[in-house]
This record gives C-alpha cells, sequence and structure tokens, in this order.
C-alpha cells in the first residue's frame, strides 16, 4: 500500500506529521508519499533523527490555513501540500490520503478534485467516537449541514460498508433524534426513519443523545449539523470527565496513593477514550480512500490514519460504495 499524507496538515506539522509517517513505515512497512515543502521536510526531518526510508517527497510551496476559506483549494491555494496530495490521489499514485488540517478545505478539495462516486449525492464525514461497546460511526458530522431523507438512508449505507470491511463488525444503524418513539423529530427525521426502517439494514430504529455513549448503535446517522453539535459535545464531556478525574486523584496524598493502585486501569480508560486510537475520519463517498485526522493530532494519531488508510483502500470499501449504489434504483445522480 502507498499512503499519500499531507506532511503541512494540522497544528503540530510537519515534525510530528513527519515522525507519524516514520513510525507508520516502521509498523506496516507501507510506502509513504510526503507532499510539502520538500526542503523544509528534508530538514525537519534531519534535525530531529528521523528516517525518510520508503517516503518519497513531492513538493508543493504552499500551505492551506485552518482560517483560509475551504474553496481557496481550488484557486488561490492550488499550489498547497492538501490539493498535490489529492491530485496525486486522483492520478492514482497512491491508494489513499490523509491529512490533519482544514476539514473544509478537504471536503472541497476531495470533492472536485478526487470526485464522488457516481450517485452520491453528497459525501460525508464519518469519525468513530468512543462508546462502553467500542467504537461506533457517527455519519455525518459536518459536511452536510442540509440534508435530505434518502441522504441520510445513503450514509447509513456506506457507513454500514465501512464499519463491516474495516472493521469487521455486524453493524447496527440508528437515526439520532429527541426520542426513540417512531413519530418524533421533524420532516427529516419522519421520512428518514421510513426509509431505514424498509432498507433492509439492521435499523434498531430512533436514538436519544443521552444513549449514544452506552453503544446503542454501530452506525449513527444525522444531518451534518446534528451530527457535529453531538461530536463537538461528546468531544468536549471526555475533555471535561478527564480533567475531573485527574484533578480527583491530585487532591491530596491519599488520592494520589490511590491513583498509583489503580493507573493502569485509568491509563485504559484514557485509551478507550481517545478518538485518536481509531484512525480518524474517512470521507465516505468520494471516489478513493480519503481519511481526515484531527488538527492537533501528533505522531501515533498520524500512524493509526495511515493504519486505517491503508486498511479502507486494501478492503475494497469504494468498490463496495459503488457497487451499492449502482445496485440501489432509489439513490438519486450527484447534482
Amino acid at each position: 500500500m502507498k499512503v499519500i499524507v499531507d506532511a503541512f496538515g494540522g497544528d503540530n506539522a510537519p515534525l510530528e506529521v513527519i515522525r507519524g509517517a516514520a513510525q507508520a513505515v516502521e509498523a506496516y512497512g507501507h510506502d509513504i508519499v510526503l507532499t510539502g515543502d520538500e526542503a523544509q521536510i528534508r530538514k525537519v526531518a534531519a534535525d530531529n533523527g528521523i528516517s525518510l526510508h520508503k517516503m518519497d517527497i513531492i513538493h508543493a510551496p504552499d500551505v492551506i490555513g485552518m482560517d483560509d476559506e475551504p474553496r481557496s483549494i481550488l484557486k488561490e491555494h492550488k499550489e498547497c501540500s492538501m490539493a498535490e496530495g489529492l491530485r496525486q490521489l486522483a492520478a492514482g499514485n497512491g491508494d489513499a490520503f490523509v491529512t490533519a488540517g482544514s476539514t473544509g478545505a478537504m471536503i472541497m478539495g476531495s470533492t472536485f478534485i478526487v470526485k464522488r462516486i457516481k450517485g452520491v449525492s453528497r459525501a460525508a464525514l464519518a469519525p468513530l467516537m468512543p462508546s462502553n461497546k467500542g467504537p461506533f460511526m457517527l455519519i455525518d458530522s459536518g459536511a452536510n449541514v442540509d440534508c435530505r431523507p434518502e441522504m441520510l438512508l445513503q450514509f447509513a449505507k456506506m457507513g454500514s460498508l465501512y464499519m463491516q470491511s474495516v472493521m469487521g463488525r455486524d453493524v447496527s444503524v440508528g437515526l439520532i433524534n429527541i426520542g426513540v418513539e417512531d413519530c418524533k423529530g421533524g420532516a427529516l427525521q419522519h421520512e428518514a426513519f421510513a426509509l431505514l426502517k424498509d432498507s433492509g439494514l439492521n435499523f434498531v430504529g430512533n436514538v436519544e443523545a443521552r444513549d449514544i455513549p452506552f453503544g446503542t448503535a454501530d452506525v449513527l446517522v444525522a444531518d451534518g449539523f446534528t451530527g457535529n453539535v453531538v461530536l463537538k459535545m461528546m468531544e468536549g464531556v471526555t475533555d471535561a470527565l478527564l480533567k475531573n478525574i485527574k484533578e480527583i486523584f491530585m487532591t491530596n496524598t491519599k488520592t494520589k496513593l490511590a491513583a498509583l493502585m489503580v493507573k493502569p486501569q485509568l491509563a485504559g480508560f484514557k485509551k478507550k477514550m481517545d478518538t485518536s486510537e481509531y484512525g480518524g475520519a474517512p470521507l465516505l463517498g468520494v471516489s478513493k480512500p480519503v481519511i481526515k485526522t484531527h488538527g492537533n493530532s501528533k505522531a501515533p494519531a498520524i500512524q493509526h490514519a495511515i493504519r486505517v488508510a491503508a486498511t479502507f483502500a486494501e478492503e475494497g470499501v469504494i468498490d463496495k460504495i459503488t457497487e451499492a449504489v449502482k445496485q440501489n434504483p432509489t439513490q438519486q445522480e450527484a447534482e
């Protein structure tokens, strides 16, 4: 597998990205293509003793920032490291693409450079989130603020195929709503519920926000606005919970001794709640594997993202989604 990595995407680029790529080469043996300022990549690697073994570098002189207009990846910042990586992916010079850069630019670039799968209405961002029963997928988490009911059905099918192929799950699907009863929600939820119920998927019905952390379903479907609120709330609650636990154990000598006694369990809990362990969020619906990892990703998160990106490609998820769209006469052609 050859994975293309945006070397200048994210808050900790390029050092942490290069280090994560090197760790991925050592751990998995994948070939890596780094895109970005070649001279700077080589200098950072040399200064920090990082081997560039099995890594090619494609020079891209520009960087698109988190505050830049997403559409600028197509014009003002068309020579940036992210745009170059997406062009290389579209040209078939790699099997998958990973970036920790701007989410909006990544979605825009993937849609117009890599292109959507024919028949897919909208690409959807689908991060994996922690729950009591292991990671679940939240789709969509912000790519599409306004959705039609058939788009939610399509998200559910794409998410199910990904979770089956990459995570090895027998997948259940739930619809995020304000209550579990069939009649709850607005017009979008009513119509989406009916479509999901008749879809042939293992649809478990509506899921309230309070039940999400308990692993009610493997794939949770929502419009991008609702999904992004859920995503950000869960991230914030997790950070606050971990901070409060740390403060409790640091209160006095007695609590510090207690912390030492349960240190392995605390480390396991922290790892379970760490979304970077799951390898970033796939952008489902585009014609090549694209993975978006968190903007503040450090080397381990980049390494995991490369692993998942390679598995995404190896398992043929794109072909499975393409075939599923072809076989479903209700799917609308991309607008």
